[in-house]
C-alpha cells in the first residue's frame, strides 16, 4: 500500500529489510494496547471446550463481563498476562510478514490479479510459522488463572520455550502450528488486501487526502471487520490446539490436528462455537489492525526518502 516506486528503487521507497524492522515495531506497539482483549478472547474461546452446551459453568459472559472476571481473578495485572510472549510473537510474526509482503511489492507481484491476496496469505503463513513458539507460550500463560475461573486445560507451570523444548524437543515448540498457519494466512490476506483497497478507495473518492492519517485509519477499520469475520473460526481452532494437554510424546490428548479440532467444535458446540469470542476478536483485532497498519504506514513514511525540492 504505497505510491509507485521509481525505477531501481524499492516499492514505496522502503527496502524490505527496513519493513522487517518497521513491521515488528508496529506490531509490538499495537500489542501493548490490545493485549488485555487478547487475554479475554483466549478465555472466551476456551470456555466450554468438549462439553455439551448448558452443562458447564460460564465464568466469562460477554466481553465487558469477561474483563471484570479477569480482574477479579487475577487483578488488573491479569489483563496483561502473556505480554512478553505476545510482544515476541508480534515482533517475529509481523516483522517477517511485512518483510515478505514488501518483497512482493518490490517485485511487482501485488499488481497482478489477486496478487495482493496471495502475497498477504503467503506472508502471513510464513510469519505465523516463525512466531508459532511464542504464540504457544502466550496462549498457555493467558489461559492460566484461579481454579474457580479456569477454562480449558490449565498447564499450571511457569511456561517458557526452554521448558517446552526440554519436555518435547523442537517439535513441541511448533505444536499447534497447523492451526496457526491457516489462521494468520487467512487473516493476513484479508487484512492487507482490504487495507490497501479501502485506503485507495477513500482517497479516490476524495473523502480524505492521499497519504493522510485519516485515510490510513479508514482503511484499517474496514480491514478489521474483514479480518474478524474471516479469521475467528481459525482463531478458535488455533487457541484450542495450542492450549490442549499433550501426551509424553507431545501428541495432543484432545485433538489430532486442525481438521479434527474443527469437526469436534462443530459437532459438540455447533457452528456458532467456531465464532466464540468474536466480539473480543473484533474489539482486539479492530484496534490492533488499525494501530499496526497505521504505525507501519507512518513509520514507512518517516524512513521513505523525500524527493528533492523542485527548482
Amino acid at each position: 500500500p504505497a505510491a509507485p516506486s521509481s525505477p531501481g528503487s524499492p516499492a514505496g521507497g522502503v527496502p524490505p529489510a527496513a519493513d522487517l524492522v518497521l513491521g515488528a515495531a508496529a506490531g509490538c506497539m499495537a500489542c501493548v494496547l490490545t493485549n488485555p482483549l487478547e487475554v479475554v478472547k483466549t478465555r472466551l474461546q476456551l470456555q466450554g471446550e468438549l462439553r455439551a452446551p448448558g452443562t458447564y459453568p460460564r465464568p466469562y459472559r460477554g466481553v465487558l463481563r469477561a474483563v471484570g472476571a479477569v480482574c477479579r481473578a487475577d487483578g488488573l495485572r491479569g489483563l496483561q498476562k502473556g505480554l512478553a510472549a505476545g510482544l515476541l510473537y508480534q515482533g517475529l510474526m509481523n516483522g517477517v510478514r511485512f518483510y515478505c509482503y514488501s518483497c512482493a511489492l518490490d517485485a511487482g507481484w501485488t499488481g497482478w490479479t489477486g496478487g495482493t491476496v496471495v502475497a498477504g496469505a503467503v506472508a502471513g503463513a510464513v510469519g505465523a510459522f516463525v512466531g508459532s513458539p511464542a504464540y504457544l507460550v502466550k496462549t498457555h500463560l493467558q489461559a492460566q488463572t484461579l481454579s474457580a475461573m479456569a477454562v480449558g486445560h490449565q498447564h499450571n507451570h511457569e511456561v517458557s520455550g526452554a521448558d517446552i523444548y526440554r519436555q518435547h524437543g523442537v517439535a513441541g515448540l511448533w505444536r499447534g502450528v497447523s492451526g496457526a498457519v491457516p489462521r494468520v494466512a487467512v487473516g493476513s490476506a484479508a487484512q492487507l488486501a482490504t487495507f490497501a483497497s479501502a485506503k485507495d478507495w477513500v482517497c479516490q473518492h476524495q473523502w480524505f487526502g492521499e497519504g493522510s492519517w485519516a485515510a490510513v485509519l479508514a482503511g484499517g477499520m474496514v480491514s478489521g471487520v474483514a479480518v474478524a469475520v474471516t479469521m475467528t473460526p481459525f482463531d478458535v481452532v488455533s487457541t484450542r490446539l495450542y492450549n490442549q494437554p499433550v501426551e509424553a510424546d507431545g501428541t495432543g490428548k484432545l485433538y489430532r490436528g486442525f481438521l479434527d479440532c474443527f469437526a469436534q467444535i462443530s459437532s459438540k458446540e455447533g457452528l456458532l462455537g467456531l465464532y466464540k469470542g468474536i466480539g473480543a476478536v473484533y474489539l482486539r483485532l479492530g484496534p490492533h489492525t488499525v494501530l499496526s497498519l497505521f504505525f507501519w504506514d507512518e513509520l514507512r513514511r518517516m524512513v521513505r526518502p523525500q524527493p528533492p525540492p523542485g527548482p
